[in-house]
């Protein structure tokens, strides 16, 4: 039986720190400062450490690194983010 472990992270999507990737690759000539497909050169690093992801979900992070979930305080308006929990999982190496 395959056994895994898994890892949780707190990706951000920034174009400025893949501008070129996005650039290149996307063929995104002008692209939006917080495109998700920032995301891509971080994912496929993992994905080459053997990391697969199983989930991922646009969140707001708060100060201790807990999540706010639902609606803001009086509304039933949620706030832009740029900020995503993913969870991977890879094979357990013995």
């Amino acid at each position: 039986m395959d056994q895994w472990e898994y890892m949780t992270a707190f990706l951000r999507a920034d174009a400025s720190v893949h501008e070129e990737y996005l650039r290149r690759t996307m063929r995104m000539e002008n692209p939006p400062k917080f495109a998700p497909q920032a995301l891509i050169p971080e994912l496929n690093q993992l994905g080459h450490q053997g990391w697969e992801l199983m989930h991922i979900e646009p969140v707001v992070v708060g100060a201790n690194q807990d999540v706010a979930v639902g609606t803001t305080e009086g509304t039933a308006v949620r706030p832009w983010t740029n900020t995503y929990f993913c969870v991977f999982k890879r094979k357990q190496e013995f």
